[in-house]
């Protein structure tokens, strides 16, 4: 998720009303967000990749698709019935104003992504005096490289990346 208020991508979602809040304050559907960047899934293939329970999976996407944050793409015949795909409005979310709720579920979200991952991961914390021209040169800096990133093709692994800069209160 970004917080950068002011990009003009037309895949970007600003997120500003009070049901996209309180549809982003809860870990699984925060998860559910990440799983779906990967383009459109099914609440089966969803609930194994989280590791979740199927009932729970429809439930949390039914208050994304209230929220206007996921939305039906789709369906497949298989031998039990019809199975709905599901993917984003838009490929990133814009929370100009993040809400503490918000911001915990994306950290808890994040914990439990870093507990599954079959890999070993990097997780640094560091605080740092600097001058608020220099805070907003690094925020720049880290800002432009994550948005330069460059993907792989389709079949390599998909990495999270959190990057956030923030000066701590009273100081």
């Amino acid at each position: 998720m970004s917080h950068q208020p002011d990009d003009p991508d037309d895949s970007v979602q600003r997120i500003s009303t009070s049901l996209q809040h309180t549809a982003l304050a809860h870990p699984t559907r925060q998860r559910l967000l990440f799983a779906l960047s990967g383009g459109p899934s099914t609440i089966s293939r969803l609930a194994a990749r989280l590791g979740v329970n199927k009932g729970s999976v429809s439930h949390h996407l039914g208050v994304l698709r209230e929220a206007g944050l996921i939305q039906e793409a789709g369906t497949r015949q298989v031998r039990g019935g019809t199975e709905k795909y599901y993917r984003r409005t838009a490929e990133r979310l814009v929370v100009a104003q993040p809400r503490a709720e918000g911001t915990a579920a994306l950290f808890g979200a994040v914990a439990q992504e870093l507990e599954r991952s079959p890999v070993g991961h990097l997780l640094t914390l560091r605080h740092i005096r600097l001058s608020p021209a220099k805070a907003a040169r690094l925020a720049k800096a880290l800002a432009e490289l994550v948005d330069g990133a460059e993907e792989e093709p389709d079949g390599e692994p998909v990495h999270g990346l959190l990057v956030t800069l923030y000066q701590q209160a009273g100081t």
